[in-house]
């Protein structure tokens, strides 16, 4: 059955909806160092990524997004390549939309 993003983020037990992207951004991992992250879901408060990092819960990161540029983020879960981001200030929903439509233009 196909879900859409509300229906999926209900389904999977999450309180908020997700946007799907395909999205190649640069990161910077606690250390500092670049850290390159593919991001696969995008809502206004978080992101799901695949990244070859070791990223543990708890750790810090700053992302750089289109449009909004770069946004502090603490690594919430992290299984086998993918991992679960939430902002640390969650975005406007003008600069959300400003972003996504960006995003899926490309």
């Amino acid at each position: 059955m196909a879900y859409s993003g509300a229906q999926q983020a209900l389904a999977d037990g999450r309180a908020e909806w997700r946007d799907e992207v395909e999205l190649p951004v640069r990161a910077f991992g606690p250390d500092a160092r670049a850290l390159p992250l593919l991001i696969v879901n995008l809502s206004p408060h978080g992101l799901m990524a695949r990244s070859e990092a070791r990223l543990r819960e708890g750790d810090r990161i700053r992302v750089t997004l289109p449009i909004v540029g770069a946004i502090a983020a603490e690594v919430r879960w992290s299984i086998d390549g993918r991992l679960g981001c939430r902002f640390d200030s969650g975005l406007d929903r003008a600069s959300y939309y400003d972003l996504l439509a960006t995003v899926l233009r490309r």
